[in-house]
């Protein structure tokens, strides 16, 4: 999942505002009239198959633990990337899925992957970090023992007095951060008092994001003062390169016990020649790490888990000088600069239907600590399983049913992104979508492709293992009557919520950003935000297996009765 997303890594600055009439639907199997629109039921007995297969004969924690324990972790253009693609594909053909294939979108820039790495602290004792180097980051040369030295910049006047002393040396460019007892545990599930409220209020979701045309709140004094810190970061990163330091390190952001949350590595904007250097999103894709050009300006860099960082800040508040060994080798990867999705397909057996899609899935890449579990080889798995659940039942939907595993999601939604512009079209216009509203941007124009009409709806899973507990309606009220009663049946499953809320950070976004019927399911946090998400612990120990079974059974029933309405899933008006 992308960290709220990009919203770690652009703070202030990343808003992924979601982007449209009502059909009737009958078919074979039961209808339930609502407000004088019948909506479409599978018989009992087809959705008992689902139930009987997703429950009992579960393939989704074998799914997991190939991707995870045998890929590992799977970078964007990475050769485990290359890997995971090849697999699910090949594993979904064998089990009589159609069009199997990888889709090319890009280019995107080039692969990385770490070859060895080894750091310890030398002086005034010894002792092994924990810590893991970014992804992209380049080798050191050999192993570089050093002097350790803090920034402590709290100001632009701060830069003067580390002038010239950094050449050379292993910089720790973060702040202390305070570790408090975890009285509570780590893990969660959502109560029925706060699925209660997500119904009744959109913004009361965790990951509720403004509906469009809806203004975002105010900042609070402690959003402006993490704002403020990030541009100071900004410029840290250029001085650091300017001054020769020989590695640079920061503190997790997040996390404790050993847990440490990392992603890709800073690159130092080239000189400005006048004009202001673009930071923040104007930087996303020309100032990539992964972007060839950037290589000589980056540092060897990693990310050290909060305790060992804390304690080298406090050796050096003592007056200690410590000195460190760090080894870092890594591999780029340029053989291939293209991304590619893994598409299958069920096909649909109505003859005019079978033109229509109905598709699900997850994105397949994620950050390279961990395995990826939560992150996303979770969704993917539930997503494959929710296909063969209904090829073992027997099951035949009129529309065709496409699976499509995302790459690039953790870098901007980047594969679901340049997949719906191919196929289904894109917004032009409208100024900057990451960014702040421009009012004197042109105004946004939708330009269809060619299988715009084509998509009835997409399902998507990316918040974690947990149990599905609803649906994020993205502000399309009129498929409420329609997800209430799908979620009937797997009420004594705890999914039961809806909620009008746009979620952000997640593959739908680009569907629904040009008025596609594009969801998240509402899951269980689990220990999403606090061990696993972008973290060493994103690994198949932390996942739940019956919140697996359970989410890919619901998901293969809903995937399934959206493939058997006589009509498409009602789309909701676009932002005027």
């Amino acid at each position: 999942m992308l960290p709220r997303k990009i919203l770690g890594a652009f703070l202030m600055y990343a808003f992924l505002v979601p982007g449209f009439t009502l059909g009737q639907t009958n078919g074979v199997g039961t209808t339930t009239e609502i407000s004088t629109k019948k909506i479409y039921t599978a018989p009992k007995d087809a959705l008992d198959r689902i139930k009987d297969e997703g429950m009992n004969r579960s393939q989704v924690m074998q799914h997991l633990s190939y991707l995870t324990d045998v890929i590992g972790g799977r970078l964007t253009n990475s050769p485990n990337m290359k890997r995971a693609n090849e697999w699910t594909r090949d594993t979904m053909a064998k089990w009589g899925m159609q069009n199997a294939k990888l889709e090319a979108w890009g280019p995107f820039g080039r692969g990385w992957s770490l070859k060895s790495f080894s750091a310890q602290v030398n002086e005034p004792t010894t002792f092994p970090v924990i810590a893991y180097p970014k992804a992209w980051s380049p080798s050191t040369k050999g192993a570089v023992t050093a002097d350790v030295v803090h920034l402590e910049i709290n100001s632009d006047d701060d830069f003067a007095k580390y002038k010239g002393q950094l050449r050379g040396k292993i910089v720790l460019i973060s702040r202390i951060r305070e570790l408090k007892a975890d009285f509570d545990g780590m893990g969660r599930r959502l109560k029925d008092e706060e699925l209660a409220k997500m119904a009744a209020d959109p913004m009361a979701a965790p990951r509720a994001q403004p509906q469009p045309g809806q203004q975002p709140q105010q900042p609070t004094p402690e959003q402006l003062e993490r704002q403020r810190q990030f541009q100071i970061a900004q410029k840290l990163g250029g001085f650091v390169f300017d001054e020769g330091a020989a590695v640079v390190i920061d503190n997790s952001r997040v996390g404790s016990g050993g847990t440490l949350f990392v992603s890709a590595a800073s690159v130092a904007p080239p000189p400005a020649n006048g004009t202001p250097a673009p930071v923040g999103p104007a930087a996303r894709g020309r100032f990539a790490a992964y972007n060839k050009d950037m290589e000589s300006r980056m540092i060897p860099q990693m990310t050290m888990a909060t305790e060992d960082y804390n304690r080298l800040v406090r050796m050096i508040q003592q007056g200690v000088k410590p000195k460190m060994t760090v080894d870092i080798q890594t591999q780029y990867h340029d053989e291939d600069l293209m991304g590619y999705n893994t598409v299958a397909e069920i096909p649909g057996t109505d003859p005019t239907l079978k033109a229509e899609l109905v598709m699900l899935g997850g994105h397949l890449d994620s950050w390279h600590a961990g395995t990826g579990a939560t992150d996303n080889a979770a969704g993917c798995a539930v997503a494959m399983e929710a296909a063969r659940i209904l090829i073992a039942s027997g099951l035949k939907p009129r529309r065709t049913i496409r699976v499509a595993l995302w790459s690039g999601e953790e870098q901007g939604l980047n594969g679901s992104r340049e997949y719906v512009k191919q196929q289904f079209g894109e917004m032009k216009g409208g100024g900057n979508q990451f960014g702040p509203p421009d009012p004197n941007a042109p105004k946004p124009e939708l330009v269809k492709a060619a299988n715009y009409d084509r998509l009835s709806a997409y399902y998507n899973l990316d918040n974690g293992t947990g149990k599905i507990r609803g649906v994020y309606m993205q502000g399309n009220s009129a498929v409420r009557s329609i997800f209430e009663t799908w979620l009937a049946p797997f009420g004594d499953m705890g999914a039961k919520t809806l909620t009008l809320s746009n979620t952000g950070g997640t593959d739908h976004l680009s569907f629904d950003r040009i008025g596609l019927p594009g969801f998240q399911f509402i899951q269980d946090e689990i220990e999403y935000d606090t061990r696993t998400h972008h973290s060493n612990q994103d690994n198949y120990d932390r996942i739940q297996a019956d919140d697996m079974k359970q989410a890919a059974t619901i998901m293969a029933a809903f995937v399934y009765q959206t493939a058997m309405m006589d009509e498409k899933m009602p789309r909701k008006k676009m932002a005027q």
